[in-house]
């Protein structure tokens, strides 16, 4: 280097934090789309879903089979992903309808419900495992692409289409809830369930409704997370912890304190790397909870519940 040339400079403090904010944005949104069907389930049915992880799994894989397998047709990631988006909805009201709604006219307990969501969570991520492997994979379009440089903050196409498409998914979720005749008997069920009952709501339709949202929810966010990360067997279990946290963050039973809460969650987790390793992002998001549940038990958007 000649004498007096200026040493190139890294990004500053501040522009590395805006894309920290950035990825977190991104992050969060993904987290978000998978935690509101599975705050949804646990509001209508009071029923801790721990395979719902599966389902983000099961999402991701099938979209990889019908984009890049070998045995699969080759299509485009778009349709394939509308593709298992269909079979993870689908896949959600078949577990509801042969397995949880007979559970529940037995009698079962929810403890006993919450253990075999366990061992569902473990047949469900192993069959994977047959299926697609032990070797990472990646979807074949918009593998790698150069990023749009916006001021200090550099993001992809494929990450701004994330965050959109996420965004008008839980506007869209939103709407669902707020302004139809559905999403008006989810919330009083959600709230109420003896009561939802007595007014003339068909409760089992109600849950079967649900299950079928969760399930395609978290397909898509399978997808979203395949494309920013990579496709494992057990990318959905990996992400799981962040969805209940997400959930218990935003408060218990609430769709809305699902949404912020995750969005919290993944800001926390990605701006946390500015300081400390990036292993250690998702223990740096868990203390967040930890922290805000000592200032408020309820969570952001719950109600604190009275006793006596």
């Amino acid at each position: 280097m000649a004498q007096g040339d200026e040493v190139p400079q890294g990004p500053g403090f501040l522009d590395r934090a805006l894309q920290a904010l950035v990825d977190g944005i991104q992050f969060g949104a993904i987290i978000a789309i998978t935690a509101v069907g599975l705050s949804l389930i646990f509001g209508t049915t009071h029923l801790i879903n721990f395979a719902h992880g599966e389902l983000v799994t099961i999402g991701a894989v099938v979209a990889f089979f019908l984009n890049v397998g070998a045995a699969g047709p080759g299509w485009h990631l778009i349709p394939s992903a509308a593709v298992a988006i269909v079979i993870g909805a689908l896949l959600g009201g078949l577990i509801e309808r042969g397995m949880w709604r007979p559970l529940r006219k037995r009698g079962v307990g929810l403890i006993n419900l919450f253990i075999i969501t366990i061992g569902l969570s473990l047949l469900l991520r192993h069959i994977v495992l047959v299926f697609f492997g032990t070797r990472p994979q990646s979807y074949r379009e918009y593998d790698i692409q150069q990023a749009l440089d916006l001021g200090p903050i550099g993001i992809t196409p494929r990450d701004l289409i994330i965050i959109a498409l996420s965004v008008l998914v839980l506007l869209g979720v939103a709407f669902l809830l707020q302004r139809t005749r559905t999403g008006t008997a989810i919330r009083a069920l959600s709230s109420n369930p003896d009561l939802a009952e007595a007014s003339g709501i068909d409760v089992n339709r109600v849950v079967l409704i649900v299950w079928v949202l969760g399930g395609g929810l978290a397909a898509l966010g399978g997808v979203f997370y395949g494309l920013t990360e990579i496709i494992t067997w057990d990318m959905g279990f990996r992400l799981l912890l962040l969805m209940f946290a997400g959930i218990i963050l935003g408060g218990l039973g609430s769709a809305y304190g699902a949404m912020v809460g995750s969005f919290v969650i993944g800001i926390v987790a990605q701006m946390s790397s500015l300081w400390f390793p990036i292993d250690l992002q998702n223990a740096w998001a868990l203390l967040a909870l930890i922290v805000v549940l000592l200032i408020r038990p309820q969570g952001i958007l719950g109600q604190r519940e009275r006793v006596g």
